[in-house]
């Protein structure tokens, strides 16, 4: 009987410790701390975490199952890169999941959903206010992220993840492509939240439709043209890694 317990406290211990390690490579990946097609090794991941090798290959596998990275035979794992024909592919996904979201959380909105919202769209002035991409980024994701989880659909909040972990391997280049991209999203996110708040699903589902929509034009303008103004950075800039590299918003 003991044994067994050991046992059980072994493999929860186990799965706990490879959980640990897949989200520390997965916060290095989504904050660009790791760049598309680097290599990432056992021996020093667990170097760095102080574990052994086990975990580390086991959150490799999870992380692969995540879409966030590769493995080739005889080669390694690798951070995925995605390009711009996958990221019309999700964007194709993102916007029916997020429609679908509007309308769920419209009908069950709260006033503590509404005050969550509303935080992340003053998060995002603030960070417009000062031309911080990265704290913009940032709560943009939570924003979006509030919307698919007050829905109260564990299935479609756990597909809608996986998305936005392969979003979240393009560069942040959008928002900087045009110098009006910032105070545009932040105005679309301000009529999205207009919109739950007054429990107005079809309006509210629209206006996603129309944002993410906008996203993937901006991704396209970012990679493909038009020719850029003062002020813009240059499409080279922000187009590499496999004509990968645009943040969701």
């Amino acid at each position: 009987m003991q044994s067994d317990s050991v046992g059980v406290i072994e493999v929860v211990r186990r799965h706990s410790l490879t959980a640990l390690v897949r989200d520390e490579i997965e916060r290095h990946i989504v904050q660009k701390a790791l760049a598309p097609g680097e290599k990432l090794t056992e021996a020093d991941w667990a170097a760095r975490l102080g574990v052994s090798r086990g975990p580390v290959r086991e959150a490799f596998r999870a992380l692969e199952q995540a879409g966030l990275v590769r493995t080739e035979k005889n080669r390694g794992v690798f951070v995925r890169t995605v390009s711009l024909a996958e990221a019309d592919e999700i964007y194709a996904v993102r916007v029916v999941l997020e429609e679908a979201a509007c309308r769920m959380l419209a009908g069950r909105v709260d006033a503590a959903r509404v005050e969550r919202l509303r935080r992340c769209v003053e998060t995002m002035r603030e960070a417009l206010d000062v031309h911080d991409h990265d704290a913009y980024a940032r709560a943009n994701v939570a924003f979006h992220d509030a919307i698919v989880a007050g829905a109260g659909n564990a299935k479609l909040y756990e597909t809608y993840r996986r998305l936005v972990g392969e979003l979240s391997l393009f560069r942040r280049a959008a928002l900087a492509v045009r110098a009006d991209a910032m105070e545009q999203s932040l105005a679309e996110h301000r009529e999205i939240l207009t919109a739950l708040a007054s429990r107005d699903a079809e309006r509210a589902a629209a206006l996603m439709r129309g944002h993410v929509e906008g996203g993937r034009r901006r991704a396209h303008e970012a990679c493909e043209g038009p020719v850029r103004n003062a002020g813009e950075v240059p499409v080279s800039d922000v187009c590499v890694a496999g004509r990968g590299g645009i943040d969701r918003m």
